[in-house]
């Protein structure tokens, strides 16, 4: 090649002198491969790689079809380029190491950039290295800093050439070359296998196993990324990582509904929220029971309290409110679930309330000595009773979804209203239909029974409220029979029957 100016390099023939081509760039160096079908034109910010056709070029000269302009058309073509300010370089078959002006020893393949070391460099931060050359039988690159210092970096020959028959799509070529190369370059070589995009090689290859197990899941082979798992030491099953690993393997487990093994990784890594999510969306009372317990010994309250809630253990969520001291929560809470605590709770409140201000404190009200701001009080007693009963009697086998289109109206019962209705008593509410969900004829007795019984309960409450109106409709009579009577004798009259007429 021949520097053209400040704007072009043009390249001739070197037999013949002939004008070959004319590239528009400007060059600080230009690299030709030992083989010469492969230049490197180095510059100020870049670089470009061309693959040269010598057998076109040669063809063109003997044949006299060379343009004085354009030279021979075909015979360089760039294969891609390299963003990097290149100061010094070898080719090493098809491969590249270079030094930039930034201080890094790097080779490239294919386009695909590889650092091999960080060197030293001066004060402004450029590099202090040029590349003297590569020795194949030492596997080494030998460079020289500006005071003549001569220091060598092993780079694999074969490890080079696995990577160029990569890259030209010979795996046979490729295959045969690893046995030659020593395990501990395997992941290096992975890597540069992966960012090719071939992933399943990429697994094949590599001997790092956090490595394998992010190529796995990549690959969606969840089984082996759940073997790799297992197989971690005693000492890294607590660490950060191994818990992040899990939770990764647990989400990838969820996408194709592998539940059981969602289950196994979220236990495995505490993933508390993800076991709520799991166990609330397949109905697994007896799991929710044991995530309750479990979020609360390891500190994850919320968690505990949603759990605790969803399978109706309201007085452990009163207690977990209170073991947190979130009295006012507490308070709260068992005004509309546990009336028979809010006593008890008001007082814990008061008592902590008071060491922070007397008077608010004093201001908090409590059902003994102002029953008058809880109305209805011994009715919310008697409705949280028949809650216990109702719950005991489902707590065995639960409410089977199939009963949602009839159970979903009980949602919007007003109890309170419904036990007023009754004098003040009854019975609680019938339990919910419970038996086998496939035995139709089975559910439908049971829901027709709890028709009948609520129907009979409504009766009950019409007979109670009309013998209640009779009464009351007697005693008025009666005062109205009375007063009467005396106006008759008061009157001196006999016509008490006219009147009452």
């Amino acid at each position: 090649g021949v520097k053209g100016g400040d704007s072009a390099v043009l390249f001739y023939d070197w037999d013949s002198g002939e004008f070959i081509r004319k590239i528009d760039v400007a060059p600080k160096e230009v690299y030709w491969s030992d083989s010469g079908n492969l230049v490197l034109i180095a510059c100020a910010e870049s670089a470009y790689v061309l693959s040269y056709n010598a057998a076109a070029t040669a063809s063109a000269v003997a044949m006299g079809q060379v343009s004085p302009e354009d030279g021979v058309d075909g015979s360089f073509d760039l294969l891609f380029e390299i963003n990097d300010s290149i100061s010094s370089g070898e080719w090493v078959g098809d491969c590249f190491i270079y030094c930039n002006n930034a201080g890094r020893l790097n080779y490239s393949v294919g386009g695909k950039i590889q650092t091999l070391v960080h060197l030293d460099t001066t004060s402004g931060g450029q590099t202090m290295h040029s590349v003297l050359g590569y020795l194949a039988k030492e596997d080494r690159v030998y460079l020289v800093d500006k005071s003549l210092n001569i220091v060598s970096y092993r780079v694999m020959l074969a490890v080079l050439q696995y990577q160029t028959a990569v890259m030209r799509g010979d795996f046979d070529a490729a295959n045969e070359l690893l046995s030659s190369i020593p395990e501990s370059e395997y992941t290096t070589i992975a890597r540069f296998l992966e960012a090719q995009g071939f992933k399943e090689e990429a697994l094949e290859v590599t001997t790092d196993d956090d490595h394998k197990f992010d190529l796995a899941l990549e690959l969606g082979k969840i089984d082996v990324a759940h073997e790799l798992m297992k197989q971690t030491p005693d000492e890294e099953k607590n660490s950060i990582d191994t818990m992040a690993k899990w939770k990764k393997l647990s989400d990838a487990a969820l996408k194709i509904s592998d539940f059981e093994l969602t289950e196994a990784c979220s236990l495995s890594s505490d993933d508390f929220p993800g076991l709520l999510l799991l166990y609330s969306a397949v109905g697994n009372f007896e799991s929710m029971e044991e995530l309750a317990k479990m979020a609360q010994e390891k500190g994850k309250a919320n968690i505990a309290f949603v759990s605790y809630l969803l399978t109706g253990n309201v007085e452990e969520c009163a207690n977990l409110l209170i073991a947190t001291n979130r009295l006012p929560e507490a308070a709260f809470f068992a005004r509309t679930y546990l009336p028979s605590r809010v006593e008890e709770i008001v007082s814990l409140w008061k008592e902590d309330l008071s060491k922070v201000s007397e008077t608010a404190a004093n201001a908090l009200a409590d059902p003994t000595s102002h029953p008058e701001l809880f109305p209805d009080r011994d009715v919310a007693l008697k409705v949280e009773q028949m809650f216990f009963v109702q719950r005991e009697a489902t707590k065995a086998t639960g409410i089977s979804a199939s009963d949602y289109p009839t159970a979903k109206s009980d949602l919007d019962l007003d109890l309170i209203a419904l036990v007023k209705s009754q004098g003040g008593g009854g019975a609680p509410p019938p339990a919910a239909p419970v038996g086998d969900p496939l035995d139709d004829a089975a559910a439908e007795a049971a829901r027709l029974a709890e028709e009948a019984e609520q129907q009979r309960l409504a009766e009950e409450a019409a007979v109670a409220e009309a013998a209640c109106v009779a009464a009351e409709a007697e005693a008025e009579a009666a005062r109205i029979a009375a007063a009467a009577e005396a106006k008759a004798k008061e009157d001196n009259m006999e016509d008490f029957g006219d009147d009452w007429e």
